[in-house]
């Protein structure tokens, strides 16, 4: 249990944490808008976004996260509606009528990320959930990017290769004749008996628990999610079938042995970031389980 001394976040630290924090998600957020005002898409950035149904009024909130007193903070900084409460020499968070609203899907994120933690990583995937969902020519996402290889030859390289795609909102948007080539079939309701911790997808999904999560989670372990979700998107992208040379990115091809080691190595890093974040995501789920039971103690 910290003391009472360390729930207290001094003036200066705050504002400066708060400030580092919009300093990294604003010009994100701004390039969004601006691109919306004109009818404007971008394949890499756009599905952070739509995946995680983001609003950018939400990105730009910073969170000191749940026991912490920003120390002079007022009303306006960190508004009653936004569910804080006056404490001691400033506000912070009432999280116990918060929690106890949303307690149920709460334990259902910690819940899967414990499972998703106790399994050994995968990479044998190879990044093919990409290819599969343009398996059928209709099903192109992306008609603003050209396709690096020719349907025929997308077609072949996606039959060439098992299916291991491990993760439900990857799979969901297989085209329909690729869903029985993938060794499994994972639903939502399965999910939890999937995902592994090897998978691009998961790394990715740390971000959108944390923002589902808010005001719960601190915005620097938010920051970190972020950035890793950007991180895995550009090489997501990398390795999909689409031509991203209009963006200055370079291919992975993993239609070659050495795109594909080089995928594997690229998944194995994100893997490796993304594990001790996900470790204490689960830690900081289990302490906010806590407090609607300590209430009615």
């Amino acid at each position: 249990m910290k003391s009472e001394t360390e729930l207290i976040l001094p003036c200066e630290r705050w504002q400066a944490e708060r400030k580092s924090y919009l300093s990294a998600v604003t010009p994100f957020v701004d390039r969004r808008r601006y691109r919306r005002s004109r009818g404007q898409k971008h394949p890499l950035e756009d599905f952070i976004w739509e995946y995680y149904s983001l609003r950018g009024g939400h990105l730009l909130k910073w969170s000191p996260g749940v026991g912490v007193i920003v120390e002079g903070a007022s009303e306006e900084d960190f508004p009653s509606a936004d569910g804080y409460m006056a404490a001691g020499p400033g506000r912070m968070l009432d999280a116990e009528p918060l929690l106890a609203k949303r307690s149920s899907g709460l334990g259902w994120i910690r819940r899967l990320l414990k499972n998703i933690d106790e399994r050994a990583p995968v990479y044998s995937c190879l990044g093919l959930h990409e290819w599969a969902m343009v398996y059928e020519e209709k099903d192109i996402r992306h008609a603003q990017l050209p396709l690096r290889l020719s349907h025929e030859e997308t077609r072949n390289l996606v039959e060439s290769f098992p299916l291991q795609c491990t993760h439900f909102d990857a799979f969901r948007f297989f085209s329909e004749s690729a869903r029985p080539l993938n060794s499994v079939q994972p639903t939502s309701e399965t999910r939890p008996h999937h995902e592994q911790p090897g998978c691009i997808h998961v790394q990715m999904d740390l971000f959108k628990w944390c923002m589902k999560l808010q005001p719960f989670i601190p915005s620097s372990l938010v920051l970190e999610c972020f950035e890793l979700a950007c991180r895995a998107r550009e090489i997501d992208m990398r390795a999909s079938p689409y031509d991203l040379s209009s963006l200055g990115k370079e291919p992975i091809q993993i239609e070659t042995a050495q795109g594909r080691a080089e995928y594997v190595r690229e998944q194995q890093r994100l893997s490796e970031q993304g594990t001790p974040i996900r470790k204490r995501l689960i830690a900081l789920l289990a302490e906010l389980e806590s407090i609607p039971c300590k209430s009615m103690a």
